[in-house]
């Protein structure tokens, strides 16, 4: 089962565990679009990796890009989205091949009810 992290909790996680990253694996339209989280302001190391492409169409190849960033398995892995559907599934598949993996369950926009999300919650964004 992976843990959820709402995303208001995660610079109290960062401070307990430095040996953690951010991974959003939106699509580049949404980076473009809605923004990005900039996860060095708050001390957290951020990647971007699609899981899925515009359309839905989903990156067959997503662990294996995910393994070639040469993570160190030992740190925890913060998977983020929009809503925190998508990472749900993506943190699945990499915890899958042996990743630490916590979800941030109400990614980077909410849902525009009791899921905030990472902007609303005027964390640091690009």
């Amino acid at each position: 089962m992976i843990k959820q992290i709402p995303s208001e909790k995660i610079k109290d996680f960062i401070k307990e565990n430095p040996k953690s990253i951010l991974l959003d694996v939106r699509t580049k339209e949404e980076w473009d679009q809605i923004g990005k989280p900039d996860g060095d302001k708050i001390g957290i190391k951020t990647f971007f990796l699609s899981s899925q492409f515009k359309g839905r169409i989903i990156n067959e190849n997503f662990v294996k890009e995910f393994e070639n960033l040469k993570i160190d398995k030992n740190y925890e892995i913060l998977l983020m989205c929009g809503s925190g559907n998508r990472s749900q599934r993506a943190a699945e598949l990499l915890t899958k091949n042996d990743f630490k993996c916590l979800n941030v369950s109400d990614g980077f926009s909410g849902d525009g009810g009791e899921k905030v999300g990472w902007k609303n919650n005027q964390l640091p964004t690009k």
